[in-house]
């Protein structure tokens, strides 16, 4: 007996490495996911300036980081954009300036490939091995109206399968949006506004990832890691004791003997 729609989740085309250099992008639901994968040591860099919840503010995110990364990954939330009425620029943040500047839109499922695909080819003009991974977020916006909102992530879903289309080899789509709404159809897996998907949620959404498109060789680091991550994050009773200061020296000793395992990982280790 069944109880939930369990989603099948197809094997990316490409696998991601222990400590990989990547760039995480868009909604708040981006920044939820990208933490998860810092917290396991890739070196990932979490919408470094600011949510970006359209694909025009998801390309100028990729046009500002100048660093080549090794993953992409690029959450879109929805298609609305404000648009600065003097320039007809899209902007990613009105800065608090009068909202008589400005007027509001919606891309096309042509407009939000357009954008999506100029930030690939930025990608790849820094790195041309850089790997995709494209999710719609799971959170409904309110302020739109609930059926406003569908009809948002109806256009991005389209626009992120065409993208997948245009880049088969290096281009992946996980669904988020449908584990959230399909496996985890119950209030309890959100959070007190019922809209953003609560911490379980996104452990379980990290849970169905790791098969897709982690390593065989980056699963093992994340085991290796994680009684060091753990030790690391216990906070003592008393700092001062000694069976404290032993344990920590033990955990430091591991850390580093994994550090040199693995030397591309980033190790930052409390002062002694």
């Amino acid at each position: 007996m069944k109880f939930s729609t369990v989603i099948n989740i197809p094997k990316a085309p490409f696998e991601l490495q222990p400590c990989e250099q990547m760039l995480f992008t868009g909604s708040c639901f981006a920044e939820r996911i990208g933490t998860r994968f810092f917290e396991e040591k890739f070196r990932a860099m979490v919408n470094p300036f600011g949510v970006m919840y359209n694909p025009a503010s998801v390309l100028h995110t990729v046009e500002r980081v100048e660093r080549p990364v090794d993953t992409l990954a690029m959450t879109l939330g929805t298609n609305r954009v404000y648009v600065e009425k003097s320039s007809g620029e899209i902007v990613d943040n009105c800065q608090k300036r009068p909202q008589s500047l400005f007027y509001e839109r919606e891309l096309s499922i042509d407009e939000c490939v357009e954008f999506l695909s100029r930030a690939v080819e930025k990608a790849l003009s820094r790195n041309a091995n850089t790997k995709i991974i494209v999710t719609v977020s799971p959170i409904r916006y309110a302020k739109y109206g609930y059926h406003e909102s569908q009809l948002a992530k109806a256009v991005l879903l389209l626009a992120a399968d065409r993208l997948i289309s245009l880049f088969p080899k290096i281009a992946y789509y996980f669904p988020a949006y449908e584990i959230v709404n399909d496996e985890l159809r119950d209030y309890r897996f959100y959070e007190a506004d019922m809209l953003h998907p609560n911490a379980q949620a996104v452990e379980y959404i990290w849970e169905r990832l790791q098969p897709a498109l982690l390593s065989e060789k980056a699963r093992q680091f994340i085991q290796e890691w994680k009684p060091i991550k753990e030790a690391l994050a216990h906070k003592p009773f008393n700092p001062e004791a000694e069976q404290y200061k032993t344990f920590m020296a033990a955990t430091r000793n591991m850390a580093e003997a994994l550090q040199e395992k693995y030397p591309e990982m980033e190790l930052h280790l409390p002062e002694q």
